[in-house]
C-alpha cells in the first residue's frame, strides 16, 4: 500500500525543475508510505513519477518504486495489491520468464508488457497505478473495479501541466497548481457528505472512475485531452448477471457464497507483515473474521471501538463475537475529548471536503489497529451487495405513498405547499406526528415539507432515491453559487429491476466508492495501515448480482443469505440483532464539548469574509440546532468540515 504522484509538463521549458517538483509532491504522501520513497524523471520527455512505499510484500529493496521494465520502456508507480499475482507470476515462469523480486509490482509490469491495458482484467485486487510508456509517449492511469483505491488527475491552472496523485495534496503541491474551487462540486457536497466522482473540489481536476483507464498522449497535454475506457462497471456487471441469474436452491447459494468469500479472504491473508481485522460485531465484519479464523492456524487479531452512549455502542457485541470465535481481541472506548483532539487533523487526512462523521471512529480504530498490525481486513460492502441498509425500507415506504398520487397532481401539491406559512405547517406536524414518524420523518413539518416538495418532483425511482438519500437543505441553498444537482443518480435510470436492486446498485456506483471507501482509505492510510475489503472482491460482487432478491431480503429482513452463512460460524442470537451503523453522538457533541470549536468556524464575520456560504442561512441552521428546535447535526457537520477544509487548504 502506497502513495503515488506524477507530472507531465506541456513542454520542456521547465524540465530542469522536474526533480524538484516531483520530490515536493511525493513528500506530501509520506503518511501513505513511511517505509521508503523515490522518484523517476524521464531522460527525453518532461515526465516525472513519485512513489512512497508501505512495504507489505517483498520488504527488500527489490520491491522499490518507481519500477522500470521492458528495457526501460515501461515505468510504473503503483498503490494497492494484486492478490492473485502468484498465479499470474507462475504462468509467466512456466513460459520461461524470470523475476528479480517477489512483489506484485513486477508481475503487474510483466502483464502490462504482455497484454497491454487489457491485463487489468486479469487482476483480482485493489489498485490505482500509473504506467508511463516511453515508446508510445503515453501515460495510463488505472483504478480498480470498485474504487477501493483513489486516483486524482488534472491540469494546473498556472501552466497547464498534467498532474496526478493518490491524494489532492500531492497535486496542490505542484508550484503552478492554484486551481479555483469548483462550486458545482461544492453544491453536491452539501447534499451528500462527499463529492462524487469524477468531480473534485477543484476546477480542472477529476477522479479516475472505478473500473476506468485514463490515457494521456504527450502531444495532447496542451489541449487538455484524455481518452477514457471502462474495463469493468457495476452497471454492466449487473446487466450481465440479470441475463445469467443463479438457478440453484438457497442452500446451494449459501455454499457458493461461502466458497467465493473464503477464497477472497484467503487471498487477502497473503502478506509479509502482521495482519488483523476490524470487528464491529455486525454481520459483515463478523463474517469476514469468522472465515479468517476458520482458515487461520492461530488466533486472529481483532479490533473494535465503543462509546459510553449505549445507543452507539457495538463494542459488547464485538467482544461476544470475538470470544465465540476465539480471536485475540482489543477494544478502545471513544469520548468527545478524543474527537476534539482529532478534529483539527481531519482536513489534513481528507484534503477535499468530506463529512461522513463516522470518519472519527474510523480514524481512531485505524490508529488503534496500527499499533499492533500493518494490514487489517474490513467488512465493508455487505450492506450494498446484500441489501442491508434500513433506509431501503424507509425509502420504499415513502415511494409507495408518492406513487399513489397521480403525476398530474404532484406539481399543484408542490405549489400549494409553497404558500403554507411555516408556523401553520409546524402546528399540523404536531397533530400528524405519529404518522410522520412511521415513515421515518422527524423534525418540524415546515422543514419536512421542503423534502416532500423535492421528492414529488422526482422523475422515476432512481432520481427519487438519489434525493431521498441526501440532506434536507433547510432555508434553501447554503453555498452562494451553485445549483442543487446530483449527477451520479441519473446514470442507471434506464435499468429495469425491483426498487431494492436499483437502490443497492446506485449505492455501489456512488455512495460506496465516494463515501465508504474514501473514508476507510484516508483513515487507514493516515496511520499507514493497509485496509483490505474481501466482500468487495469483484467475484463476490458479480455473484451477488446473480442472486435473486428473495435470497437477500425477506419479510423485512435484509442480508438474508449473509446471515445464513454466518449461522454456520456463530449462534443466531449473535447474528440477529438490530443494525446500529458506525455513528457517533454528533448532535449532542456539537451542542456540548465541540460547541466552542464549531462557533469559531461558523462565526458570521468569518463566513462573510470568506464569501463562499450564505451567512444568514448558516446562522439560522446553527441557532435551530443549539436551541434544540431541530437536529441539524449532519448539515452542520457538512458546513463545519467545509470550513475546516477551507482553513487548511484556503482555496
Amino acid at each position: 500500500m502506497c502513495g503515488i504522484t506524477g507530472i507531465i509538463l506541456p513542454n520542456n521549458s521547465q524540465a530542469q525543475n522536474l526533480r524538484q517538483y516531483i520530490r515536493k509532491m511525493t513528500s506530501t504522501l509520506v503518511h501513505r508510505g513511511p517505509d521508503d520513497g523515490d522518484t523517476w524523471v524521464g531522460q527525453e520527455d518532461p515526465v516525472a513519477l513519485g512513489h512512497r512505499r508501505l512495504a507489505i510484500l517483498d520488504l527488500s529493496p527489490a520491491g522499490r518504486q518507481p519500477m522500470t521494465y521492458g528495457e526501460g520502456r515501461y515505468t510504473v508507480v503503483y498503490n494497492g495489491e494484486i492478490y492473485n499475482y502468484l498465479e499470474i507470476r507462475k504462468e509467466f515462469q512456466e513460459r520461461g520468464h524470470s523475476f528479480s523480486s517477489n512483489c506484485d509490482t513486477e508481475v503487474l509490469l510483466a502483464a502490462f508488457s504482455e497484454w497491454g491495458v487489457e491485463s487489468v482484467k486479469r487482476f483480482i485486487g485493489m489498485f490505482a497505478f500509473a504506467i508511463w510508456d516511453g515508446l508510445e509517449k503515453r501515460l495510463h492511469l488505472v483504478r480498480d473495479r470498485l474504487g477501493i483505491k483513489p486516483l486524482y488527475y488534472g491540469w494546473s491552472r498556472h501552466d497547464s501541466a498534467f498532474v496526478f496523485g493518490s491524494e489532492l495534496k500531492a497535486l496542490s503541491a505542484y508550484p503552478g497548481f492554484k486551481n479555483r474551487l469548483n462550486f458545482e462540486a461544492l453544491g453536491v457536497f452539501f447534499r451528500h457528505n462527499y463529492i462524487p466522482a469524477p468531480l473534485t473540489i477543484y476546477e480542472q481536476v477529476f477522479k479516475v472512475m472505478p473500473g476506468e483507464v485514463v490515457t494521456l498522449d504527450l502531444k495532447d497535454i496542451p489541449n487538455k485531452m484524455v481518452q477514457k475506457t471502462t474495463y469493468w462497471s457495476a452497471e454492466k456487471a449487473w446487466k450481465m448477471a440479470k441475463a445469467d441469474p443463479f438457478q440453484g436452491s438457497f442452500e446451494e447459494a449459501v455454499d457458493l457464497l461461502e466458497g467465493t468469500l473464503t477464497d477472497s479472504v484467503r487471498l487477502r491473508l497473503v502478506t509479509d507483515v502482521p495482519l488483523g481485522a476490524f470487528l464491529s460485531g455486525g454481520i459483515d465484519s463478523s463474517t469476514v473474521v469468522a472465515i479468517m479464523q476458520a482458515v487461520s492456524n492461530r488466533p486472529v487479531r481483532t479490533f473494535s471501538v465503543g462509546f459510553k452512549e449505549a445507543e452507539y455502542n457495538e463494542a459488547p457485541f464485538a467482544k461476544k463475537v470475538a470470544n465465540h470465535l476465539g480471536t485475540e481481541h482489543t477494544e478502545l472506548y471513544i469520548t468527545a475529548r478524543d474527537a476534539l483532539e482529532l478534529i483539527p487533523q481531519i482536513p489534513e487526512f481528507w484534503d477535499e471536503p468530506f463529512a461522513d462523521s463516522s470518519q472519527i471512529p474510523t480514524l481512531l480504530i485505524s490508529s488503534l489497529t496500527r499499533r499492533h498490525v500493518t494490514v487489517a481486513l474490513s467488512g465493508d460492502g455487505g450492506d450494498e451487495l446484500f441489501w442491508g441498509y434500513p433506509r431501503y425500507e424507509k425509502s420504499l415506504a415513502v415511494w409507495s405513498l408518492i406513487e399513489k398520487i397521480p403525476e398530474s397532481l404532484r406539481p399543484p401539491i408542490n405549489k400549494m405547499l409553497e404558500f403554507f406559512p411555516d408556523m401553520l405547517l409546524d402546528i399540523l406536524g404536531l397533530a400528524a406526528g405519529p404518522i410522520m414518524e412511521r415513515y421515518g420523518a422527524k423534525g418540524p413539518l415546515s422543514r419536512i415539507s421542503k423534502r416532500i416538495q423535492e421528492l414529488l418532483s422526482a422523475h422515476g425511482y432512481c432520481q427519487f432515491y438519489g434525493w431521498a438519500n441526501s440532506h434536507i437543505l433547510p432555508f434553501g441553498k447554503i453555498c452562494k453559487e451553485h445549483d442543487d444537482i446530483a449527477p451520479a443518480f441519473y446514470e442507471i435510470s434506464k435499468c429495469q429491476g425491483e426498487e431494492r436492486e436499483l437502490m443497492a446498485l446506485l449505492d455501489i456506483i456512488t455512495y460506496l466508492p465516494d463515501d465508504i471507501l474514501t473514508k476507510v482509505d484516508r483513515a487507514s492510510m493516515a496511520v499507514a495501515l493497509e485496509a483490505r475489503v474481501p466482500i468487495l472482491d469483484h467475484r463476490v460482487v458479480e455473484l451477488s448480482f446473480r442472486l435473486p432478491g428473495r435470497f437477500k431480503h425477506r419479510n423485512g429482513t435484509g442480508k438474508l443469505i449473509l446471515r445464513h452463512l454466518l449461522y454456520r460460524y456463530l449462534p443466531k442470537d449473535l447474528v440477529d440483532r438490530p443494525k446500529m451503523g458506525f455513528g457517533i453522538p454528533l448532535g449532542d457533541w456539537i451542542r456540548g464539548p465541540l460547541r466552542e470549536w464549531a462557533e469559531e468556524l461558523l462565526s458570521p464575520h468569518r463566513i462573510r469574509s470568506q464569501g463562499y456560504l450564505r451567512q444568514e442561512t448558516v446562522s439560522k441552521i446553527w441557532k435551530e440546532h443549539v436551541t434544540g428546535r431541530c437536529n441539524h447535526q449532519y448539515t452542520l457537520w457538512n458546513i463545519l468540515m467545509f470550513q475546516a477544509w477551507l482553513e487548511r487548504w484556503g482555496a
